[in-house]
């Protein structure tokens, strides 16, 4: 997984863009769409901001502050994503919205964070930091929040499409099974870099 194209792909899953079509599919049932529009580029702004420092500065804070290393973020956050994944499998949604949350909450949590700027992709942008440096990492983590960004902004069309074919619930299984896939490989690669340190 050396070039943008790779990195970007790696992050766009966790990310995982199908997952805010839902939400938003339904947040306009009771909403005007430029409202929708304005809490999406809210959400990707703050998500990015977020993404872009972890990515900065993240494993310097996590060595000199916390004392933790790589391998143990990656388990944490590997099984932080498999609860997610697994609970799309297994209920059709990641994440339940609440009645009585206002859409400036929601721009917050959960889109922002975890939707967007989610314990796996933090992981991910921290890790990648210092494997592929700062630019290129910053470079794909942008690219896939900004594909995200135009998949909620188109989330009426998409929605409307996969609800009339009868696709939303496969597809969001679907999408749960391939971030539970992912979630594993990065426990996985967790442990093994832990079992090296032993």
């Amino acid at each position: 997984m050396s070039g943008l194209f790779d990195l970007t792909l790696y992050i766009l899953a966790l990310i995982n863009p199908i997952s805010k079509v839902f939400i938003f599919s339904v947040l306009l049932k009771d909403n005007h769409y430029r409202d929708i529009r304005l809490i999406a580029i809210k959400s990707t702004l703050i998500a990015m901001a977020m993404l872009l420092a972890s990515a900065a500065v993240g494993n310097l804070i996590l060595h000199n502050v916390f004392h933790v290393d790589i391998y143990s973020l990656k388990i944490a956050g590997g099984l932080v994503l498999f609860y997610f994944g697994f609970q799309a499998l297994t209920k059709g949604v990641f994440f339940e919205v609440g009645e009585q949350e206002s859409l400036e909450e929601l721009s917050i949590v959960p889109l922002a964070s975890p939707m967007i700027a989610g314990p796996a992709t933090i992981t991910a942008v921290i890790s990648f930091s210092p494997e592929y440096g700062f630019a290129l990492t910053a470079a794909a983590m942008s690219l896939a929040v900004l594909i995200n960004l135009s998949v909620m902004l188109c989330s009426r069309i998409i929605g409307s499409f996969l609800v009339n074919h009868n696709m939303m619930g496969a597809l969001i299984r679907i999408t749960g099974l391939i971030v539970a896939t992912i979630a594993v490989q990065m426990t996985l690669a967790g442990v093994q870099t832990f079992l090296k340190t032993i």
